[in-house]
């Protein structure tokens, strides 16, 4: 079943919006961050991976950002330039902001930390102004990422590309995307989610991140229970991920669909939830069946923490297909259906 019409007369395929950064991972890893000594810089920042998977999957992908005005916002458009996303609406800071910088610490494969530089930020310097109701009209589906609601002027600018999506018809999908050190409090960001949530027709995000979107709604909620309230807003797909112990998908129609990770030597524990999201999200607009996108993202998501980074190494579709059938063979099906 098709949960979500698409109107494919639009050029775009998606348009998102949310933080364009530097990820910069040490090449000297599986010791503290104070001992490394060289690094690999990577286009960052979730919606900017997700935009890098989703053209790496043949899709047509437009992206809504602020970024420097110095050589690390050059970087940024000739990064977007080599994948083919359009940039016609990421703009430059006017004030000196600069683009958030990552530098993560790789301890293990399971246990990793990132150090964020995020002061006086580029990308929530995005305004109302920077929103086009034109260029959402002639997306099929609009992303916001949830980081982009932490702070104004930022935030008024994501609510504004929300209400436009519902205005034009636009299928709004909400990554929840929670990074505390850009909220004040709990309650601040429980209210913005929120309020996002509640327009979007699919909504990403792991079970801590719905805890908190949910913490003035109804706390405490299960799985099933956060699924039922998010499809009696307006959402056709609800996805709730666990980690290492899978993810699961949610219908409007009251079904749903589990997925443990598929097996693979992970290089490092973060990076999987940007390459999920995009091949997913790849599958919904073909029109997939659930279980068919759940397998695709999570294929994905092993493959990106068997990675040294995120964006260079989202993978094309034949890559996940051959990946998905060799495991298979070894594993058997991946999908349990609820």
């Amino acid at each position: 079943m098709q949960y979500l019409k698409f109107d494919e007369s639009r050029p775009f395929d998606m348009v998102l919006l949310g933080r364009a950064a530097i990820d910069l991972n040490p090449s000297d890893y599986y010791q503290p961050l104070p001992q490394c000594t060289t690094f690999k810089k990577y286009l960052g920042g979730s919606p900017a991976n997700i935009a890098v998977g989703l053209a790496r999957l043949g899709k047509k992908i437009g992206f809504i950002a602020k970024v420097s005005d110095d050589q690390f916002g050059d970087f940024i458009y000739e990064r977007f330039g080599e994948e083919g996303i359009d940039t016609s609406h990421v703009t430059r800071c006017t004030g000196g902001q600069k683009l958030g910088l990552t530098f993560t610490e790789i301890l293990s494969e399971h246990e990793s930390s990132i150090l964020m530089y995020r002061n006086d930020i580029a990308d929530l310097q995005l305004t109302v102004d920077d929103v086009d109701e034109d260029y959402i009209r002639n997306s099929k589906a609009l992303l916001i990422s949830g980081t982009a609601l932490a702070e104004s002027p930022s935030r008024e600018a994501a609510l504004k590309a929300a209400i436009l999506a519902e205005k034009t018809n636009t299928p709004l999908i909400f990554d929840i995307d929670y990074r505390s050190y850009n909220w004040k409090n709990a309650q601040e960001t429980a209210i913005y989610d929120s309020m996002v949530a509640c327009r979007s027709s699919v909504i990403l995000g792991s079970r801590e991140e719905f805890n908190l979107t949910e913490s003035l709604i109804r706390p405490g909620m299960t799985d099933q229970e956060s699924a039922s309230y998010w499809h009696g807003q307006k959402a056709r797909v609800v996805v709730i991920k666990h980690g290492r112990e899978g993810s699961s998908a949610y219908t409007c129609d009251g079904n749903h669909y589990t997925i443990k990770p598929f097996p693979i030597k992970a290089l490092k524990s973060f990076g999987g939830g940007d390459g999920y999201a995009s091949s997913f999200l790849r599958g919904l607009l073909d029109g997939w069946e659930i279980p068919d996108c759940l397998e695709f993202g999570s294929a994905s998501a092993s493959l990106l923490v068997a990675s040294h980074g995120c964006s260079e190494f989202m993978p094309t579709d034949a890559m996940t297909r051959e990946y998905i059938a060799s495991c298979k063979a070894e594993y058997g099906d991946m999908v349990a259906r609820g």
